[in-house]
């Protein structure tokens, strides 16, 4: 269930699910393009099982087909699916004209509006909403739930914000710290509980795993308390899908090379519904705030080139621009120091089309959850060691998120090579594989390689050439 349904990524991911399990193909001016899951770790990504042997990631382990998936969800506008896909102007419109049959029915329930939380330049879509005290929107979002996994004999409901992003709510001792305290302020109808957490809350009390696509603090210490209490997943922040993937990539790159950044500038405009609500200052803080931390493990990875608590400039820029629609562009300066005082400069321009490249997110974040929740571990000799599932908090889900969400007191992990790593190994270990390491001996220690690589190869001969023929 997608919170934000009528938006563009829920809009868009109705589309791609529809498309690829319908087989559909369109014409384009470079030709027929076939429905496909580009971008997606699950579907369209391999993973090694050694001596060069690769295989889909789908297929490491059982995972649920996409096209078995059952969408519904909520947006305060109250427009069908197939007006919002138009809407949206992202895909193709002899795309949409096959689609439009099949989603035209399909219409998002009522949700909950704010104007507290999200820019006031949204109150134009505002026309179906939850009524209410925030008490009543709690008990409609889970009677939502119900309904949906009741009407459509589901095993199982993963709920997921895909919708504006908020500004930070203030985390207030006695209101959001723990779990009692934000079920009693939600019962109070306080003004600081925002209408993720209230989803968030709704999702948990349902047992429903709640994912967070945006970067606001859906996730204050109340809602990860409940979490854990309740052993229900949450996994966030913010779908982790252009810019921020390549600056995670390119500093990991630097600092394990020995290069020093200095300065990092970020620069974005787009002009589809998200840069209109991250235009309001409030949204954009939120945003900037879960931009901007993307690099800080790997700075502190390297006590050589910064000293302890030291800080790379780091600036991030958004603007909106209405008619580059959801094709965002994004252009970075990266200004590192080299040898002997030396400058070395990035510069860097990336056109983003912001759905397609978040919708492949969405649905690896909703497989993999539901995967993961599915795997229990103890230790090895431990014979009367009951088998636990994996806590509540799923940062094994960072790779897909810009800012992860980790257990109090653990390490949070940026570096887009090491995440990766961690999804591809736990999974390989679920089926008694070793995890990959690269070391490659095999080719490189003579006791381990095999004969025919060991001896020297039988000498060339130089034969004569006559009339094009040896």
């Amino acid at each position: 269930m997608l919170v934000g349904w009528g938006g563009n990524n829920g809009s868009t991911f109705t589309a791609a699910i529809l498309a690829n399990k319908l087989h559909l193909s369109w014409p384009t001016k470079k030709g027929t393009q076939k429905a496909n899951w580009y971008g997606s770790l699950t579907q369209a990504a391999t993973v090694s099982l050694g001596s060069g042997v690769y295989i889909p990631f789908s297929n490491l382990l059982p995972m649920v087909n996409p096209d078995d998936i059952v969408i519904d969800g909520w947006d305060i506008s109250s427009m069908n699916l197939a007006d919002a896909m138009k809407r949206a102007q992202v895909l193709d419109v002899s795309l949409q004209q096959q689609l439009k049959p099949h989603m035209q029915n399909m219409k998002p329930r009522p949700s909950i509006y704010c104007s507290d939380f999200i820019a006031a330049n949204q109150k134009n879509r505002v026309d179906n909403l939850i009524s209410g005290k925030k008490q009543d929107q709690l008990e409609k979002i889970k009677s939502d739930i119900a309904d949906f996994k009741k009407s459509h004999n589901l095993d199982q409901v993963i709920v997921l914000w895909t919708a504006n992003t908020e500004c930070f709510s203030a985390v207030i001792e006695g209101v959001n710290d723990t779990a009692e305290n934000i079920k009693k302020a939600i019962f109070a109808n306080h003004s600081e509980i925002s209408p993720s957490s209230i989803f968030a809350y709704a999702s948990i009390s349902m047992g429903c795993t709640f994912i967070n696509g945006s970067p606001q603090n859906t996730f204050v210490p109340g809602i990860v308390d409940f979490a854990e209490k309740e052993g229900v997943f949450i996994t966030g922040d913010d779908f982790k899908s252009g810019q921020t993937k390549v600056k995670s990539v390119l500093v990991d790159f630097l600092v394990g090379a020995g290069i020093k950044p200095v300065s990092i500038v970020s620069y974005n405009h787009l002009g589809n519904n998200d840069g209109k609500n991250l235009s309001a200052h409030e949204q954009f803080r939120s945003k900037e705030i879960s931009k901007s931390n993307v690099v800080d493990d790997m700075i502190n990875s390297n006590n050589v080139l910064y000293t302890p608590g030291e800080k790379l400039d780091h600036v991030v820029v958004i603007k909106y621009v209405p008619y580059v629609g959801d094709s965002k562009r994004a252009m970075d300066e990266y200004t590192s120091e080299i040898l002997m005082g030396g400058l070395n400069t990035i510069v860097m321009h990336n056109m983003c089309e912001d759905s397609l490249l978040a919708t492949p997110l969405i649905l690896d974040l909703v497989l993999l959850a539901e995967l993961f929740s599915r795997v229990e571990i103890k230790r090895e000799g431990a014979s009367d060691e009951k088998y636990t599932r994996l806590h509540p908090v799923l940062s094994i889900l960072s790779y897909l998120c810009k800012a992860p969400l980790v257990p109090k007191g653990t390490p949070v992990i940026n570096a887009l090579s090491k995440q990766r790593a961690c999804i591809e190994n736990v999974m390989k270990a679920c089926i008694g594989l070793p995890p990959e390491n690269n070391m490659t001996l095999e080719h490189k220690v003579p006791c381990l390689m095999t004969d025919d690589a060991v001896h020297d190869s039988p000498k060339l001969k130089k034969c004569k050439m006559e009339n094009g023929e040896y």
